[in-house]
């Protein structure tokens, strides 16, 4: 997280932004706060990423994006494909993602990469009910959050793919490490089993720290992707998941398996090391801790209203009341009768309560007066306790 910029806007929609989270081929992504104080994310996407015609292409996207969910899904909230600088605001995940905590941290041991793979191929099934691809999962697209991993920026691929080409700069390039050979080909009519091959890139990042293919610019590695003399580098992978990781980064889409079968796999892992799914999990989630989040500013009206209200005492002297208990007279309260009843006796409203008086209540504060309703209140409460068995 970075410091708002000067040229960066301080309010989108509705949303006031608080810091910047990240920036990518599509535009920048900031930290915003709604008006009762929901955090999102709000990515701000670049005019030269959208003419007037892409707008109307990228509202179809968000149209499409609605229907996307689940638990390791960041939902939808809002967009404006309209807006000067149009944008997409989606739930805010707190946690890093995987690029950032491998960077950091190493690769993941065994069950929790076998645990983070099984995730996210549940939630991207949940995609495939949709009828939508995500054509753009990297390890910088998995977040990792106490409640599990999150899939972030969906559709946002399918617009870029339509305003760029692979040899155009921008998010197909920053996503080649990742791409299936049909995609690296050129190829837009995308089935299921590319989303599985990204998934096969993300698992072996996430378990070496490295990628399928490597080389020294964007276009060597796009080559290689799509070379069948070239087999995907999978040295440093543990041998429980090497078939798997075989068939999901096969070049030929017939040969991947499909989702189900992923999870199925991955869950006979996670056995293997003596573990449940759950219990896999909750060492994957035990790996993203919460960080501390800046706050937006508040507002200098709202803090002036609240510096300017008087402080609050509760107290059991109704002072309104006082005002008319000069005129009013009212009745007192006691336990003597000897039917076991309270009794009502008359008696000046503006008395007093000493505390050592027989029968009164030492919550009223020396020399306090209540008013008439409040002290009968009390007397009546003080008489009921005297003869309670409990």
């Amino acid at each position: 997280m970075d410091p708002l910029r000067d040229d960066d806007p301080r309010i989108v929609g509705a949303y006031t932004l608080v810091c910047r989270l990240g920036a990518g081929g599509m535009g920048q992504v900031y930290l915003g706060e709604s008006p009762a104080g929901l955090l999102v994310a709000v990515k701000v996407i670049k005019p030269s990423v959208l003419d007037e015609d892409s707008r109307a292409r990228f509202l179809l996207e968000v149209d499409s994006l609605k229907t996307v969910y689940g638990p390791f899904i960041a939902s939808f909230v809002a967009a404006d494909a309209g807006a000067e600088l149009p944008w997409l605001a989606v739930e805010f995940v707190h946690g890093p993602d995987l690029f950032a905590h491998v960077t950091e941290h190493g690769p993941l041991p065994l069950a929790e990469a076998a645990s983070l793979g099984a995730l996210l191929a549940e939630g991207l099934g949940t995609v495939h009910e949709a009828g939508l691809l995500h054509r753009d999962l990297k390890p910088q697209n998995v977040l990792l959050a106490p409640s599990g991993p999150k899939v972030i920026d969906f559709g946002l691929a399918v617009l870029a793919e339509r305003r760029s080409t692979l040899t155009a700069t921008g998010v197909v390039v920053g996503s080649v490490l990742c791409m299936p050979p049909e995609q690296a080909r050129g190829e837009h009519h995308l089935e299921r089993p590319a989303d599985v091959y990204a998934l096969g890139a993300v698992l072996l990042y996430a378990v070496t720290g490295h990628y399928p293919y490597a080389g020294p610019n964007w276009q060597a590695v796009a080559l290689k992707i799509e070379n069948p003399a070239v087999p995907p580098d999978l040295s440093d992978v543990p041998p429980q998941l090497k078939p798997l990781l075989t068939r999901m980064l096969a070049l030929d889409v017939a040969d991947r398996p499909k989702l189900p079968e992923v999870i199925e796999q991955l869950v006979c892992v996670m056995a293997d090391q003596g573990l449940t799914a759950v219990q896999a999990k909750r060492r994957l989630t035990a790996r993203a801790p919460g960080v501390a989040l800046p706050e937006a500013p508040p507002p200098p009206a709202y803090v002036e209203a609240a510096e300017s209200r008087p402080g609050y005492t509760p107290t059991l002297a109704d002072v309104a009341a006082q005002e008319v208990d000069e005129v009013l007279p009212g009745p007192r309260v006691s336990s003597s009768s000897g039917d076991g009843l309270p009794h009502v006796e008359s008696g000046p409203a503006d008395e007093t309560v000493p505390s050592d008086e027989p029968g009164s209540s030492a919550s009223v504060p020396p020399g306090v007066r209540l008013s008439a309703p409040l002290r009968i209140a009390e007397d009546l409460r003080v008489a009921y306790a005297s003869d309670a068995r409990f």
